[in-house]
Protein backbone atom coordinates (compact mmCIF):
# COMPACT_ATOMS: atom_id res chain seq x y z
CA UNK A 1 0.00 0.00 0.00
CA UNK A 2 1.13 3.64 -0.50
CA UNK A 3 1.29 6.27 1.72
CA UNK A 4 -0.07 9.60 0.63
CA UNK A 5 -1.22 12.25 2.46
CA UNK A 6 -2.66 14.86 -0.06
CA UNK A 7 -5.04 13.68 -2.89
CA UNK A 8 -7.08 15.63 -5.43
CA UNK A 9 -10.64 14.52 -7.40
CA UNK A 10 -12.10 16.41 -10.18
CA UNK A 11 -15.60 16.74 -10.58
CA UNK A 12 -18.48 18.84 -12.92
CA UNK A 13 -21.83 19.82 -11.26
CA UNK A 14 -24.92 18.13 -12.31
CA UNK A 15 -28.07 19.97 -13.08
CA UNK A 16 -29.66 17.18 -11.26
CA UNK A 17 -27.90 18.05 -7.98
CA UNK A 18 -28.91 21.34 -7.63
CA UNK A 19 -32.32 22.68 -6.37
CA UNK A 20 -34.49 25.48 -7.25
CA UNK A 21 -32.62 28.44 -6.89
CA UNK A 22 -29.52 26.88 -9.60
CA UNK A 23 -27.54 25.81 -6.86
CA UNK A 24 -25.79 22.88 -5.61
CA UNK A 25 -28.20 21.01 -2.57
CA UNK A 26 -26.50 21.14 0.79
CA UNK A 27 -26.57 17.25 1.16
CA UNK A 28 -24.99 16.88 -2.08
CA UNK A 29 -21.85 18.01 -1.41
CA UNK A 30 -21.60 15.18 1.62
CA UNK A 31 -21.48 13.13 -1.55
CA UNK A 32 -18.87 14.71 -3.36
CA UNK A 33 -16.99 14.52 -0.18
CA UNK A 34 -17.34 10.61 0.17
CA UNK A 35 -16.77 10.07 -3.41
CA UNK A 36 -13.21 11.78 -3.24
CA UNK A 37 -12.50 10.09 0.23
CA UNK A 38 -13.23 6.41 -1.80
CA UNK A 39 -10.34 7.97 -4.75
CA UNK A 40 -8.12 8.28 -2.37
CA UNK A 41 -8.51 5.19 -1.02
CA UNK A 42 -8.11 3.68 -4.09
CA UNK A 43 -5.40 6.00 -4.82
CA UNK A 44 -3.49 4.20 -1.97
CA UNK A 45 -4.18 0.97 -3.13
CA UNK A 46 -7.78 0.27 -1.37
CA UNK A 47 -11.29 -0.48 -2.76
CA UNK A 48 -14.19 -0.02 -0.52
CA UNK A 49 -15.58 -3.05 -1.47
CA UNK A 50 -12.53 -4.93 -1.05
CA UNK A 51 -12.41 -3.94 2.46
CA UNK A 52 -16.19 -4.59 2.95
CA UNK A 53 -15.29 -7.83 1.97
CA UNK A 54 -12.94 -8.57 4.91
CA UNK A 55 -15.58 -6.88 7.23
CA UNK A 56 -12.96 -3.77 7.81
CA UNK A 57 -15.47 -0.82 7.58
CA UNK A 58 -14.77 2.52 7.80
CA UNK A 59 -17.12 5.02 8.90
CA UNK A 60 -18.03 8.91 9.56
CA UNK A 61 -17.79 9.56 13.25
CA UNK A 62 -17.91 13.39 13.10
CA UNK A 63 -18.13 15.89 10.53
CA UNK A 64 -17.98 19.66 10.34
CA UNK A 65 -18.91 21.41 7.24
CA UNK A 66 -18.24 25.24 6.60
CA UNK A 67 -20.42 26.14 3.51
CA UNK A 68 -18.45 29.43 1.72
CA UNK A 69 -19.74 29.39 -1.48
CA UNK A 70 -22.13 27.91 -3.89
CA UNK A 71 -21.56 25.95 -6.94
CA UNK A 72 -24.06 25.82 -9.74
CA UNK A 73 -24.52 23.46 -12.68
CA UNK A 74 -21.92 22.74 -15.24
CA UNK A 75 -19.40 24.12 -13.20
CA UNK A 76 -15.97 22.05 -12.78
CA UNK A 77 -14.30 21.70 -9.04
CA UNK A 78 -11.84 19.33 -7.27
CA UNK A 79 -12.07 18.32 -3.82
CA UNK A 80 -8.71 18.43 -1.77
CA UNK A 81 -8.39 15.95 0.32
CA UNK A 82 -5.38 16.32 2.86
CA UNK A 83 -5.64 13.30 5.18
CA UNK A 84 -3.63 12.59 8.98
CA UNK A 85 -3.96 10.61 12.26
CA UNK A 86 -5.19 11.66 15.79
CA UNK A 87 -5.84 9.56 18.31
CA UNK A 88 -7.91 6.75 16.89
CA UNK A 89 -9.03 8.40 13.91
CA UNK A 90 -7.96 9.21 10.60
CA UNK A 91 -8.78 12.90 9.85
CA UNK A 92 -10.17 14.31 6.35
CA UNK A 93 -9.37 18.04 5.69
CA UNK A 94 -10.98 18.41 2.53
CA UNK A 95 -11.72 21.64 0.47
CA UNK A 96 -14.29 22.25 -2.59
CA UNK A 97 -12.65 24.29 -4.79
CA UNK A 98 -14.11 25.84 -7.99
CA UNK A 99 -12.01 25.66 -11.16
CA UNK A 100 -11.56 28.77 -13.26
CA UNK A 101 -11.64 31.36 -10.08
CA UNK A 102 -10.17 29.00 -7.25
CA UNK A 103 -12.47 29.75 -5.20
CA UNK A 104 -12.59 28.16 -2.03
CA UNK A 105 -16.87 26.64 -1.66
CA UNK A 106 -16.65 24.47 1.07
CA UNK A 107 -14.17 23.39 4.39
CA UNK A 108 -14.77 20.09 5.90
CA UNK A 109 -13.48 17.68 8.65
CA UNK A 110 -14.25 14.65 8.64
CA UNK A 111 -12.95 11.96 11.34
CA UNK A 112 -13.15 8.21 10.38
CA UNK A 113 -13.10 5.63 12.80
CA UNK A 114 -12.74 1.70 11.62
CA UNK A 115 -14.25 -1.46 12.78
CA UNK A 116 -12.66 -5.05 12.11
CA UNK A 117 -15.15 -7.68 12.28
CA UNK A 118 -17.71 -5.58 14.43
CA UNK A 119 -15.25 -4.73 16.99
CA UNK A 120 -13.83 -1.09 16.88
CA UNK A 121 -10.35 -0.41 16.85
CA UNK A 122 -7.84 2.05 17.77
CA UNK A 123 -6.76 3.24 14.34
CA UNK A 124 -3.97 1.37 13.81
CA UNK A 125 -5.24 -0.12 10.42
CA UNK A 126 -5.01 3.69 9.45
CA UNK A 127 -1.27 3.20 9.48
CA UNK A 128 -0.66 1.35 6.72
CA UNK A 129 -1.99 4.09 4.10
CA UNK A 130 -1.84 7.60 6.48
CA UNK A 131 1.64 9.18 6.03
Amino acid sequence: MTKITQHTTAFKVRDSECDAQGVVNNATYLVYLEHARHEYLEAVGERFSDLVARHIFLMVSHMEIDYLRPLSGGELFEVCSTVRREKTRAVFDQQIIRQGDGAVCLKARVDIICKIDGRLTRGDYFDAWVA
